[in-house]
């Protein structure tokens, strides 16, 4: 299935909204090293629509661990669960940011977490050293975050 084509004006308006913010990990779109993209919360495979309620600002790696994918299993509780959905989610209600780890509250934040791979190495390293540049989280994640 291709994409469809999202208008620039429909861009825009989902990275105005996000605030340049990767609304998964928080992670603002000058730091990140491959940029942002809109992201389909609901994928077009599952029936969702090019619209702004269906759009979010997603880093390369979270959209790209994401994929098409819509929920996966908590492994903690056996339940098919769905992901994190910025349009009717609280951040700060499913996640913890501890220093540069991003701790899931919630399975809506397990599974998200896991399947978006948050605490990877690599991810963490990042994080890490961007608070060290006083850079992670960004002012406007802060808010987000609840600090």
């Amino acid at each position: 299935m291709s994409s469809t084509y999202i208008p620039a004006s429909l861009r825009q308006a989902v990275i105005v909204r996000a605030n340049g913010l990767c609304e998964y990990c928080l992670i603002h779109e000058e730091d990140s090293y491959f940029g942002c993209q809109v992201d389909h919360i609901i994928s077009e495979k599952h029936g969702g629509p090019t619209e702004l309620d269906n759009l979010a600002y997603a880093c390369t790696f979270c959209n790209r661990q994401k994929g098409s994918d819509v929920s996966s299993i908590d492994w903690e509780s056996g339940d098919f669960v769905r992901f994190f959905n910025p349009r009717i989610d609280q951040w700060n209600v499913h996640f913890n940011l501890n220093g540069y780890q991003i701790i899931p509250l919630t399975p809506i934040g397990r599974v998200t977490s896991q399947i978006l791979d948050f605490n990877g190495i690599d991810r963490l390293l990042e994080r890490q050293e961007l608070q060290g540049l006083n850079r992670y989280p960004f002012p406007e994640a802060q808010v987000v975050i609840g600090q």
